[in-house]
């Protein structure tokens, strides 16, 4: 058994496992930006929407999930608050807050920050519990993002949804699946 699984119980996140001080959490909450923003430029743009697929959404999931809520919080508040100050790191370089697709952003700080809550609940695990809390993170952000969408284009709610969810459902799902796979195995191998 590894040091690590010895210090591993119930109500920690991946994260905690590190051991503990201001200069780890520091360093995981700019990591957890810099790994979103890095994630936002791996972007393939959508035709007739102004929201791109990105690898953005797989990032935040996992920071939220890997740092627990408060961190994840923290990383995802930073990333939106270096983005709003000018840092080109939202999706395709682009930074301010005045995208139409700026919500999507908001709904990634909640969303971080729910996962990495059900995470210490133990909610990444196992590859069910881990579906479940990616699920209710993707539907988070897009609970935030299609409204900012609508609001922000003049669209109606089916337009915005048309536009803002729906070309994205498959690559969220692979998102998800990914997620599946590599949180719970990652506790399998802390555990050995």
């Amino acid at each position: 058994m590894s040091t690590a699984a010895a210090t591993a119980r119930p109500g920690q996140v991946l994260a905690d496992l590190i051991p503990a001080s201001r200069v780890r959490d520091a360093a995981l909450v700019l990591g957890g930006a810099a790994l979103t923003g890095l994630a936002a430029q791996i972007s393939v743009p959508v035709p007739g929407s102004p929201v791109p697929v990105t690898g953005q959404t797989l990032a935040v999931l996992l920071v939220g999930t890997a740092l627990g809520a408060g961190r994840g919080f923290l990383s995802l508040a930073l990333y939106a608050l270096a983005g709003i100050a000018g840092v080109p790191w939202f999706a395709q370089g682009t930074s301010g807050a005045t995208a139409p697709s700026f919500g999507y952003v908001l709904g990634m700080i909640l969303a971080s920050t729910v996962v990495g809550a059900l995470a210490r609940r133990g909610a990444d695990r196992t590859a069910l519990r881990t579906a479940g809390a990616m699920l209710l993170g993707e539907a988070l952000i897009y609970a935030v993002g299609v409204p900012y969408l609508a609001l922000a284009l003049d669209l109606s709610v089916s337009d915005a949804i048309a536009l803002g969810l729906t070309p994205f459902l498959l690559g969220d799902a692979i998102k998800a699946a990914l997620a599946m796979g590599a949180l719970p195995t990652a506790w399998k191998l802390i555990n050995r």
